[in-house]
């Protein structure tokens, strides 16, 4: 981050100059930002607010890494995009309202998964990469790709009413590597056990308020200035507004050598693999339904979800599946469907490998395919 022959205009000095006016800070820090390289992984619910405030901020170079497109249920925390975003790329829609934010800066698009095999290629032009993932195997390969390249990983996550932020892999005055991800979750938990945000929900402004802590230890590491939360991690409960701050310890025993598959790593089964499960298209299901055929339709979705639409299924939320059986017929036509088709499939597995059941169907696409395609009243989220 080295700002040699980094100079600013006329224009960004008076851009900056509430930054310029901080003692500790002044033209050097702002210069600082200008010259460095960061790498945003996510522009979702964290990146959002990371993307606004560093791009406002002056970093110079920032990259983004997002293969998703907007949705409607994004809107409700990710401040970057707009109704007129929905389904459009979140990383190009992103970079059109940051350099309307700021045209000083430069944006890179990688649009695409961020994957161990290209994982490498993308950090290496960059000196800090902002976390803003939200499942576990990405989280693991942006660490070790950033413990293996020598960059700084500014870490965050969010849940319901919490969140959490820390920096790691940060080289200290002797140069010595500050703790890891891994130093603090060296396993992941099991597949199921923490659900993502679509299942368990997030507070709005949650992701606002930790991404800009995110953004802020960003600052921090690249202009030098404060101390970054390397060999901390920072808890903030917003239901009850409290916040812990724990140490985080290095372990001798981590070793990071190459980059392996992280969603074998955190026991999930890859697609391919899982046993089949019988299907019914939503055109067919809507036409048994008219037909008045006798079948058995079951919704293994959360009860929040039931609220925000139904098929009138009998409601039995994946957690409690296992437990179900006797309540689910044998000797009829039964079909099980979720949001999306994936936790319909996975109760279907479930049920056959408990009870031996053979009359189950999923719902190809959940409620949001029937929606889509049967009955647009319904709202998709």
């Amino acid at each position: 981050m080295h700002n040699n022959g980094i100079s600013l205009s006329p224009e960004e000095m008076a851009r900056y100059s509430r930054h310029i006016a901080i003692p500790e800070f002044n033209i050097e820090g702002q210069k600082k930002l200008k010259a460095a390289k960061v790498l945003v992984i996510g522009s979702g619910g964290l990146g959002s607010p990371v993307l606004l405030y560093l791009a406002a901020a002056g970093i110079g170079h920032i990259g983004i890494v997002d293969f998703d497109v907007v949705d409607d249920s994004n809107l409700q925390r990710q401040v970057l995009f707009t109704v007129d975003d929905v389904g459009k790329s979140k990383a190009e829609t992103a970079k059109k309202r940051l350099l309307a934010l700021n045209p000083y800066i430069n944006i890179t698009v990688h649009n695409t998964a961020f994957t161990k095999d290209n994982a490498l290629d993308i950090i290496k032009d960059y000196d800090v990469v902002a976390d803003g993932t939200d499942n576990f195997p990405t989280r693991y390969l942006v660490n070790d790709a950033c413990v293996l390249a020598g960059k700084v990983n500014v870490y965050a996550s969010i849940f319901r009413f919490e969140g959490q932020v820390s920096v790691f892999n940060y080289p200290g005055e002797n140069g010595e590597r500050g703790p890891n991800y891994r130093d603090l979750f060296p396993e992941p938990p099991p597949p199921g056990l923490v659900p993502n945000c679509a299942e368990g929900g997030v507070i709005g402004v949650l992701p606002g308020i930790i991404g800009s802590l995110q953004a802020s230890e960003v600052i921090k590491v690249v202009s030098g200035v404060g101390e970054p939360l390397s060999g901390r991690l920072f808890l903030f409960d917003a239901s009850s507004f409290t916040t812990r701050t724990l140490q985080v310890i290095k372990n001798p025993e981590t070793k990071i050598t190459e980059l392996i598959n992280y969603e074998q790593f955190c026991g999930i089964v890859p697609a391919e693999n899982l046993e089949a499960v019988k299907e019914i298209s939503v055109q067919d299901f809507k036409a048994l339904q008219d037909s008045g055929a006798d079948f058995q339709l079951i919704d293994v979705r959360e009860a929040y979800e039931y609220e925000i639409s139904n098929l009138n299924g009998e409601l039995i939320p994946l957690n409690r599946i296992a437990e179900a059986g006797n309540k689910i017929a044998k000797d009829k036509q039964v079909i099980i469907h979720c949001r999306t088709g994936k936790r319909s499939a996975d109760a279907i597995r479930e049920l056959q490998q408990l009870y031996q059941f053979e009359n189950l169907y999923n719902l190809t696409g959940g409620i949001n395919a029937f929606a889509k395609e049967i009955d647009t009243s319904l709202p998709v989220y």
